[in-house]
């Protein structure tokens, strides 16, 4: 634990910022008002001018070394009170990244940035008409970040636009994320709803669910009829959503394209089938049945040592060959993903997967880094697994980046989270063409995803102005069976109020 020093008492919300801003530089830190046991002692000034503009400076002090920073911002507002605090936590955070840049050595690429999606931040410059110069200098001067992150979040964005033309005005239409919440083991690092089926199914809570989940289908479908809802795309996760039976599954889709409206116009529906050791023949034939080839098979390591050890319990050869089982029965669009930075792998582990994705040629791979998140197993218990080192880390990030442009892929979407390895980014790599509609728009959060079973959550945003609300599906099987009824109630109540005065225009 680092301790470090500030100088007076803050507001909680700054504080909290700012130690995120330390987190980037020291695994574990703290920020005290007190300095009698501090490792760094961080003096801190700001104020602002009658005509808006922010200034901020910093000192460090330690080890008998003085480092500073200072920074001004001009607005031509005065803007609301919210609108005050998220200027001053931005130009705070920027003079004492500045200062620990300074002492450490290390740069941030992502500068200031921590738990913003970097690629919205780019749109939201984009639709106020900023040229995209004028962008880059406002990611460089204001937030910090690197050139070559403001290339990638450029690059991205321009394809996400070829990807779906009218993504400005798509927020009249909605997606849909349909949650089911078994796994035949949970993985060490997933906080997601996945719950053991066989222990589960014993229980018969897997039959109660999937009789829940076809009621909550039906029920939204009824409401998105009604409202004549255009949906964009449809996303089955969980969980592992072809963990359940294929008879089960064929069922749910039945279901589904009966109660949604206009199936027709559906620009994308996928599967998430990125267990290997769920997919089965018989399952494959019900994707095909119902017209869906947009599947997930994930291998996240292709070391076999790697996936015993954060609780896969399939083979890497089990990986290869559902791949080309899903590939030679239909399957056009497959999606793998890869973990860089799981316990005991560097570079040699994390080439050698890229050399095996290079035999399959998967239409999109996406790129995670390992992030410690709060309530894994792998978190709980972090001196059980080893994970690479910042270094070895950025080193694989730019080994993936190398392979797909060399490989022919290009980045589409891209989002970051809190104790990730580095304080890099996850990235998704498609073929041309190939891109993830729900991905994007999920990540943009440019429309309302409606969020259908278990741990599903429903992102409400307001086609108008923006604003997003949210409402949470449980997690746990026994209580979505318990509570779906009451959940299906207060969303169509949020939906009439997000919706009503949009659609009587």
């Amino acid at each position: 634990m680092k301790l470090i020093n500030i100088n007076q008492q803050l507001k909680e919300d700054w504080v909290r910022v700012l130690n995120h801003i330390a987190n980037l530089f020291f695994e574990d830190s703290k920020i005290v008002t007190s300095g009698d046991e501090a490792d760094l002692s961080i003096h801190l000034d700001y104020s602002i001018d009658a005509d808006y503009t922010i200034h901020t400076a910093s000192e460090l002090l330690v080890d008998g070394k003085t480092y500073t920073s200072n920074y001004s911002i001009e607005y031509t507002t005065e803007g609301t009170e919210k609108e005050q605090g998220i200027r001053m936590k931005r130009a705070l955070s920027h003079v004492m990244l500045d200062v620990l840049e300074q002492y450490t050595g290390m740069t941030q690429e992502w500068g200031i940035l921590t738990g913003v999606r970097p690629t919205k931040l780019y749109h939201k410059y984009r639709k106020q008409g900023i040229s995209d110069e004028q962008i880059a200098n406002i990611l460089k001067d204001d937030f910090r970040i690197s050139d070559a992150k403001i290339e990638l979040m450029k690059e991205i964005v321009d394809r996400q636009l070829k990807t779906i033309p009218d993504l400005d005005q798509i927020g009249r239409e909605i997606s849909i994320y349909i949650g089911v919440p078994f796994c035949p083991t949970k993985c060490a690092y997933c906080t997601f709803p996945a719950y053991a089926i066989g222990s589960n199914r014993k229980q018969g809570r897997v039959e109660s669910f999937i009789d829940g989940l076809h009621i909550e289908i039906r029920a939204m479908g009824k409401w998105l009829k009604e409202n004549n809802m255009n949906i964009t795309s449809i996303y089955w996760g969980g969980g592992t959503p072809t963990s359940i039976e294929a008879d089960e599954m064929d069922a749910l889709y039945k279901t589904m394209f009966e109660s949604f409206p206009n199936p027709e116009t559906i620009r994308e529906i996928t599967v998430e089938a990125g267990r290997p050791d769920t997919i089965t023949p018989e399952k494959i034939e019900v994707l095909k049945k119902y017209g869906i080839d947009r599947i997930s098979v994930n291998p996240q390591s292709y070391t076999d040592e790697t996936l015993k050890a954060i609780g896969r319990h399939h083979t890497v050869q089990e990986t290869i060959d559902k791949f080309w089982l899903s590939r030679n029965s239909g399957m056009n669009n497959i999606n793998m993903d890869l973990i860089i930075g799981l316990p005991n792998e560097g570079i040699e582990e994390f080439q050698h997967s890229l050399d095996e994705s290079a035999k399959m040629q998967p239409e999109s791979l996406t790129v995670h880094t390992l992030s410690f998140k709060r309530a894994s197993e792998m978190t709980r218990n972090k001196d059980k697994y080893k994970v690479a080192d910042r270094t070895t880390v950025s080193k694989m990030m730019d080994m993936a980046s190398s392979w797909t442009k060399a490989n022919g892929y290009v980045p589409y979407y891209l989002y970051r989270q809190k104790n990730i390895l580095g304080n890099l980014e996850n990235v998704g790599y498609s073929k041309p063409g190939e891109e993830s509609i729900y991905n994007i728009v999920i990540m943009e959060e440019v429309q309302t995803i409606l969020g259908i079973g278990c741990g599903a959550s429903t992102k409400f945003v307001n086609p108008e102005t923006g604003r997003i609300t949210q409402f949470h599906n449980p997690k746990d099987p026994a209580a979505y069976i318990m509570t779906f009824e009451d959940a299906i109630e207060k969303k169509i109540e949020m939906l009439d109020d997000l919706y009503n005065v949009q659609l009587k225009k």
